[in-house]
């Protein structure tokens, strides 16, 4: 591998974190969004406001540029690595898949949230926003172990480790929720 390798997978983590930072965030926003429904009418027309400029911004500013920089550069990686070849590189490029996926999902939110027309409680929101945190955990084992069986079962604990936290503090969670 040349010099310029090192380089490339450099920036490709980077883009990816930005990438992720991007999503979770704009969830997030998301979240407000919908929350600021039950504030007083003037509340909720400047909270609304102003959560849709965020997200714009960071959309445009973050999310979407660093998706365009995270595939351009991983696709560079794949043709200079022949990864294609290898059983974990599949697993990996279908949880990529799923992140695009996840990507468009959160495009089309934004678009309803602009519109006034969403109809995700914040409950749903806060399950959608565990998908990215699933996606990553399974992303990074497929990359890090190169093993498609310990991909798998680092996605079946982390999700079922995420049951059990909300199991357990379900009662704290409908609380705020009320």
């Amino acid at each position: 591998m040349n010099e310029s390798y090192v380089y490339i997978k450099a920036l490709h983590i980077a883009a990816v974190v930005c990438w992720f930072a991007g999503l979770f965030y704009m969830v997030r926003l998301f979240i407000y969004h919908v929350e600021a429904d039950s504030r007083p009418e003037h509340e909720r027309k400047l909270l609304q406001e102003q959560f849709q400029l965020m997200q714009k911004r960071l959309w445009l500013g973050i999310t979407v540029p660093s998706m365009w920089a995270a595939l351009s550069l991983g696709g560079h990686l794949i043709a200079v690595t022949k990864w294609w070849n290898m059983p974990w590189f599949h697993v990996k490029a279908t949880l990529v898949v799923l992140l695009v996926l996840y990507h468009l999902q959160c495009g089309r939110l934004r678009k309803q949230l602009s519109e006034g027309v969403c109809k995700w409680s914040s409950g749903q929101l806060r399950l959608f926003n565990e998908g990215a945190t699933v996606l990553l955990f399974a992303i990074v084992f497929a990359v890090v172990t190169k093993d498609p069986l310990m991909t798998l079962k680092a996605m079946l604990g982390f999700m079922l480790f995420a049951f059990v936290l909300v199991w357990l503090f379900r009662e704290k969670l409908q609380g705020q929720k009320k």
